[in-house]
């Protein structure tokens, strides 16, 4: 009994016990009692730069369709519902990819590592986009969009997965707000490098495949950002290698440690915390989970419509309103400064309200200031109002992200938010051939109707669902 009690007493106060010393004690109940330290922010860096070159690949869709449509590859409208000829076929083929890679490649993570997965799901992507990047047709452009596409799937939902394992339980909401900050900075990166490349021809190559070419050379240099990541202490843990946990959970209690100048505070245990489990796709349907998977769903069908709606289709959008296309990059261009704004702001606020209701309330400003944004017939008028959605949008986004990834246990995290983030990629494959139906019919003013409608619909799934996850251990939120 002493020499338990000393075990237990030696890791509160931040000094690794030796592995397996006291089973109460886990490396989840350690990480989470951690303070904010600058260490911890700088693994959530780490792990955002490597994110980073994904929302590149995910924004510069809106901005490179001008230099599909100049080369004649494309056309902004469509003549049937599946016409790849037009530019919706282009967003439903990274849609298609992304649908793919969350719904049948997602396990990969919760099988093999964070860390691992990490690596890999972005060089798949990179490769991909490169190849894409040469083609000439509408037909192998959505092919190789397609194929690069996958590797941005397995990813994003990795990344989800391996965040909400990382950082202290008090610290969630602001680790991804944090998070999707620095990955929202390629957003005004890339539109910048759109206005200034798209109109034109270098060595022989449109301005819009120099784009695309730019950010997959980019992603190639990602495994200098994994040497630092560490893999995730609850997968490790999970799967019986409590050893290479504790040394990790270790490492990082002696930096916080170093800067705080104090001890910590006793780990606060979870009943039946410490089990390994063998994780399966059919968990996520029992009665525990079974409420949520469906919640998830429906919310991840609709919220796309709103999310990706705005994002994917600005340019166009002003350009159906009869604004040139030089004004029309200037404009994406300013509105695409406020994409790091949002999560910026978020940062400070996201762990002092339950994040349910962050998502509601979001969803709910995206469809008030769509409804402006298409009403409006001057420039100010086009930025304010598109300042005023990306905000919102972005908001919205670390907040779900967020709020998904902890659901789940950790057993099962990546495949399940794999499985139901799927819907919002398969709903994707659909909406931008809807929303191209509704700006060739009904403009500006239809489409944003159509977003509006969406974006109701998410704010009565998420607002009237529980439970709580602010603050809460992701083992006690799992139970």
């Amino acid at each position: 009994m002493a020499a338990d009690t000393v075990a237990v007493n030696t890791m509160a106060a931040g000094t690794a016990a030796k592995p397996g010393a006291d089973a109460a004690v886990t490396v989840a109940a350690r990480l989470d009692r951690l303070p904010p330290s600058r260490h911890t922010r700088k693994l959530i860096t780490l792990l955002s730069l490597g994110a980073w070159f994904e929302f590149y690949d995910l924004f510069f869709t809106a901005y490179v369709a001008i230099g599909l449509f100049k080369e004649g590859i494309f056309k902004p409208t469509t003549q049937g519902l599946f016409d790849l000829h037009g530019f919706a076929s282009f967003i439903a083929a990274g849609f298609a990819g992304m649908f793919v890679g969350t719904l049948a490649f997602s396990w990969l993570s919760d099988r093999f590592g964070r860390r691992s997965i990490f690596t890999f799901a972005l060089l798949w992507y990179s490769i991909g986009a490169f190849i894409m990047a040469f083609q000439t047709t509408p037909e192998t452009i959505d092919l190789w969009r397609f194929i690069a596409a996958i590797g941005l799937g397995v990813e994003l939902v990795n990344v989800d997965a391996y965040l909400s394992e990382l950082v202290p339980k008090e610290q969630r909401g602001a680790a991804f707000a944090f998070n999707q900050c620095v990955m929202y900075t390629a957003v005004p990166v890339v539109a910048f490098l759109s206005w200034q490349l798209v109109p034109l021809t270098i060595l022989g190559l449109a301005g819009w495949r120099w784009v695309v070419i730019i950010g997959s050379i980019g992603a190639f240099l990602i495994w200098w950002i994994r040497r630092n990541l560490p893999e995730s202490p609850r997968w490790l843990a999970q799967h019986g290698r409590v050893a290479e946990a504790d040394k990790i959970v270790a490492e990082m209690e002696r930096h916080v440690r170093a800067e705080t100048g104090g001890e910590l505070a006793p780990p606060e245990t979870v009943a039946g915390e410490d089990e390994q489990k063998v994780g399966a796709w059919t968990e996520m349907w029992n009665s525990t989970y079974r409420g949520r998977t469906i919640m998830l769903i429906v919310f991840q069908l609709v919220q796309t419509i709103g999310y990706y709606g705005f994002m994917s289709w600005v340019p166009s959008l002003l350009i159906s309103q009869g604004i040139g296309v030089t004004k029309t990059l200037s404009y994406t261009f300013i509105i695409a400064i406020a994409a790091p704004v949002g999560p910026l702001i978020g940062y400070f606020f996201a762990d002092r309200f339950e994040r349910k209701w962050q998502i509601a309330w979001a969803a709910i400003g995206i469809a008030a200031f769509g409804l402006l944004f298409a009403q409006q017939a001057t420039a100010a008028g086009v930025i304010v109002c598109g300042l005023l959605v990306t905000l919102c949008a972005n908001w919205f986004s670390f907040s779900f992200h967020a709020y998904q990834s902890e659901l789940y246990p950790t057993r099962i995290r990546a495949q399940a938010v794999g499985f139901v983030y799927s819907w919002s990629r398969f709903s994707a494959i659909f909406s931008g051939f809807v929303i191209a139906f509704f700006l060739g019919n009904y403009g500006t003013q239809g489409v944003f109707g159509f977003i509006a409608s969406a974006m109701v619909i998410v704010f009565i799934v998420i607002g009237f669902f529980r439970p709580p996850v602010t603050k809460r251990r992701l083992e006690a939120i799992a139970a």
